[in-house]
């Protein structure tokens, strides 16, 4: 017996299944290495419909102009053919088949052009405008025999397979129903005259060319979706890729915890440090303390130069004995300065009075007033 793993042919990434779907970042770096959801069947479709429509307009107009070119080039044989032995002239003879180049390409140039420009339309509409060489760098990792293997037994080699035998027979079938009436006109083909004849097979050739792209389109259209369904499956991510990406957008947060663990410890070292310069410390007395200081020449009014909850609250006022600083009890004042004004600011004009009094009875005190 052989021994087999399912999960040789499973589509699952870094954490288990993939079941989230992707991400803009993700959808944007694919972008940037040109995996799109793209259908090369549109594009197909559209230039043989666009470039059959122009013939059966186009084609009576050019066939003129090609048989025109005839008679010049007949008439130019004997200027490039030497006179005595029969031999072409090198010289002469490129300059004539540069002409000819340079008209033939002028005649077809309407064909051409519009195949050209449909076939960058429908790029553009499919994928919006975003040029990249990416995909034409070389992979090595193409070269893998078991990445091979996966995708000649893969769900969308099935597809293709599918769609060429599609192909096949919608083009059989349509060339059938359409010539099947026609037969009686082709086996006389030898009773026509030249022109008769060309305008015949070039009729036929654009008609029958117009049905098999236009039931093509329909074909295309299925695919174009399916390549949307596919595209979006393949993007799909699991739980820990989303995870890991967000912590390379947003960074780690516990890092991220850590920094701001790192600056309040900053900010509150500086706080300590600024506190013996203040001139009263307000406290709850037991859960807020405020600091206040007031310089005229540096604020028009009293500014925060410190607060703090609970075990920070015991710190400040342990601080502020330490460096003579006068601590009052003011309840209701002391919540509402540390719920209202933040480290570095200043008073706001509703407390102004409370805080006045306050800085008042300290002047008073260490006998400033």
């Amino acid at each position: 017996m052989i021994r087999y793993d399912l999960q040789f042919f499973a589509k699952e990434g870094q954490g288990g299944e993939k079941t989230e779907p992707a991400t803009q970042k993700k959808l944007e770096d694919a972008r940037k290495e040109g995996q799109v959801a793209k259908s090369r069947e549109i594009g197909n479709g559209l230039g043989l419909l666009a470039l059959f429509f122009v013939l059966k307009f186009w084609v009576g107009n050019m066939g003129e102009q090609l048989m025109a070119l005839f008679p010049g080039i007949y008439g130019r044989i004997p200027d490039i053919v030497t006179f005595w032995d029969g031999a072409l002239n090198e010289r002469d003879t490129a300059l004539v088949f540069r002409q000819l180049l340079l008209q033939v390409l002028t005649v077809t140039a309407p064909v051409l052009l519009v195949g050209v420009v449909v076939a960058f339309v429908c790029e553009v509409a499919q994928v919006k405008w975003q040029p990249t060489l990416k995909p034409l760098a070389p992979k090595f990792n193409k070269l893998n025999p078991i990445s091979g293997f996966k995708k000649i037994f893969s769900v969308n080699a099935l597809v293709e397979l599918v769609k060429s035998i599609a192909k096949i027979f919608l083009v059989l079938y349509i060339c059938y129903g359409y010539l099947k009436d026609k037969w009686v006109l082709l086996l006389n083909f030898y009773d026509l005259s030249l022109m008769q004849g060309l305008s015949l097979v070039a009729e036929t050739v654009t008609d029958l060319g117009i049905r098999v792209s236009a039931v093509y389109m329909i074909l295309a259209l299925a695919d174009l979706i399916y390549q949307r369904v596919k595209f979006s499956n393949d993007m799909k991510m699991t739980k820990q890729e989303i995870k890991e990406e967000y912590k390379q957008q947003e960074g780690d947060p516990q890092v991220k915890g850590q920094i701001r663990q790192k600056m309040r410890e900053a900010s509150r070292r500086r706080m300590m440090q600024d506190l013996p310069q203040a001139d009263v410390v307000i406290t709850n007395p037991t859960h807020y303390a405020v600091a206040i200081k007031y310089d005229p020449q540096v604020a028009d009014a009293p500014l925060v130069i410190a607060k703090g909850e609970d075990y920070l609250a015991q710190r400040i006022k342990e601080t502020a004995r330490e460096n003579g600083v006068e601590i009052v009890e003011n309840k209701p004042l002391a919540r509402m300065l540390y719920a209202n004004v933040d480290v570095g600011q200043a008073v706001p004009p509703e407390l102004y009075q409370a805080v006045a009094e306050v800085l008042a009875f300290v002047y008073h005190v260490k006998g400033k007033v």
